[in-house]
């Protein structure tokens, strides 16, 4: 988590888990305060970015005492005015003039924008209604695309919301520092903007490579632009529209839209703490004929469950009996909890025979933008699964993939991984403790030790026509929590039939720090006391 700053006669200084620079290591010193300086200055990075939407909003709220082409204050009589930084007043500028509301000439300053001209006339789009559904007569599943169950996760709560629907790491879990230095870097690589070979860098194929490990080897990697990506193309290259595939029950939301979007139809196989049932899934086989299981057998998400080691063999000798192939979905691998142990392997490492289609990414223990991912496949597939990678989207950005390759291969990584590890233990144990203080009815069957979720079970009769949650269960829940001030996860998109009850899904890793999942938690009680649930404590 420490680095030393080399430097003869300096003292040595220290940087966050994500490269921030700037602590120093003072003899004396402790470690408590230098904590206590490094949450500060990720503290004031927060503040920076909530200040440049305050003056943004001040400067907007005052743009009508000017006439158009009128000039504004200048930039230092605007950090004279607010007590903010030049930079903050640049990007808030900047902001205004991306709305269309100012004009900046360099050297000149900051202009009120002129109006802006009439927007064309509205058309009729009624026609499309014909148009988009004509083929479904003919289609025989139609490719309709709810696509609620990812967007849960990407959109941006309302200010003042606590945010435990999100899917990834809080800003300041997040190596932002370290990033921004890898793509600095990476910039300066000799052919940085030439075009990279299509199946990606072959330095950073031969790291996902090793990550997964067995027999696996740099030549059946493809690099692809982040996970759901990488599952869009192996779910095209393994079943024909109208083919069924089998799924966890239950499963990610987001696979379960790629599957009808291209026309499949997924078939429920329950999981439970130990993941899949190897009986169940080898009766859904039979019965359905299908040749594509999709699973996640680390951290599975939502429960956490991970595959028991009974259960592994079983899984890839069930699918092989079946002709059929096991989608991998390794999505959270390096969010693993400090106290988790050893990991299992990757399902691809112990297979020889090709049954296994693995997907892994960067994302999730970076950043949302940082869209890196890999396919692994062994045999005939992989030709199919490039061509279809190749024709979607040509090749993943040279300039991201060198960036990846200059993160992964810095000090800053195995820090930045050991501290989030640190950090999401500490998370996951404060919202379990909040959810028993608060909420002991809400079933909490299992803690995981790694992903960033937990997963409820509600009391019975809250998914349906009356008792705990009243009429509207889970969604009634999920908009009382939001009027209270808490956005969360329901339960229902995750499953691709019928559920057997009512659920939610709470992120820790999304929030901003403890005390956050602590209010989070005590809206969650108020939001249940208002759909009936609980009494008001």
């Amino acid at each position: 988590m420490r680095v030393p700053v080399r430097g003869s006669g300096r003292p040595k200084s220290r940087t966050s888990p994500d490269g921030l620079p700037g602590v120093p290591d003072a003899p004396g010193v402790p470690d408590t305060a230098i904590e206590v300086r490094v949450v500060a200055l990720f503290s004031a990075l927060m503040h920076e970015r909530s200040s440049v939407a305050e003056l943004a909003d001040r400067l907007r709220g005052e743009l009508d005492r000017y006439s158009p082409g009128g000039k504004l204050p200048s930039s230092r009589a605007l950090v004279e005015r607010f007590r903010v930084s030049p930079v903050t007043v640049s990007r808030a500028l900047a902001q205004l003039s991306a709305e269309g509301l100012v004009v900046t000439r360099p050297g000149a300053g900051a202009f009120r924008a002129g109006p802006r001209a009439a927007g064309p006339a509205v058309g009729d789009t009624s026609w499309q209604e014909v148009a988009l559904s004509a083929d479904a007569t003919t289609e025989l599943v139609p490719r309709t695309v709810d696509a609620s169950g990812v967007l849960v996760s990407l959109a941006a709560p309302p200010p003042g919301v606590i945010e435990f629907n999100g899917g990834y790491l809080h800003p300041s879990l997040q190596p932002e520092r370290a990033m921004a230095a890898a793509l600095s870097r990476a910039g300066r690589r000799p052919g940085v903007w030439a075009r990279p070979p299509v199946d990606g860098l072959p330095e950073l194929r031969e790291w996902f490579a090793r990550g997964i490990g067995g027999a696996i080897t740099a030549a059946e990697v493809l690099i692809t632009a982040g996970g759901q990506s990488a599952l869009t193309t192996a779910l095209r290259a393994l079943a024909p529209p109208g083919a069924p595939i089998l799924v966890e029950s239950p499963t990610y939301p987001g696979m379960l839209a790629i599957a009808r979007a291209a026309g499949l139809r997924p078939v429920p196989v329950p999981v439970d703490r130990d993941g899949v049932k190897p009986d169940l899934l080898a009766d859904a086989f039979r019965a359905t004929g299908a040749r594509v299981f999709v699973c996640q057998p680390l951290f599975q998400n939502p429960t956490g469950a991970v595959l028991a080691p009974e259960r592994r063999g079983e899984v890839l000798r069930i699918a092989r009996e079946a002709g059929a192939f096991v989608i991998e979905d390794d999505f959270v691998r390096r969010l693993v909890h400090e106290d988790s142990g050893p990991l299992p392997r990757p399902l691809a490492s112990d297979d020889p025979d090709g049954v296994v289609v693995h997907v892994c990414s960067l994302t999730k223990a970076t950043s949302p933008s940082f869209r890196v991912s890999a396919l692994a496949a062994r045999g005939p597939v992989l030709e199919r699964l490039r061509a279809i990678q190749v024709v979607d989207t040509f090749f993943v950005p040279r300039p991201l993939q060198e960036a990846a390759l200059e993160l992964v291969g810095s000090p800053a990584w195995p820090r930045h991984l050991r501290a989030v590890s640190a950090e999401l233990r500490v998370r996951r144990d404060a919202m379990a403790a909040a959810l028993r203080l608060r909420l002991p009815e809400l079933a909490l069957p299992h803690i995981p030790s790694g992903g960033y979720q937990l997963w409820l079970r509600l009391p019975d009769g809250s998914g349906g026509t009356s008792q705990a949650f009243g009429s509207g269960g889970e969604p009634a829940l999920v908009s009382a929590a939001l009027r209270a001030g808490v956005a969360v996860t329901p339960g229902r998109p995750y499953f691709s039939a019928e559920p057997p009850a009512a659920h939610l899904r709470l992120s820790f890793a999304a929030v901003a720090s403890t005390a956050e999942i602590t209010e989070g938690v005590r809206r969650l009680h108020t939001a249940c006391a208002e759909t009936g649930s609980t009494a008001q404590a």
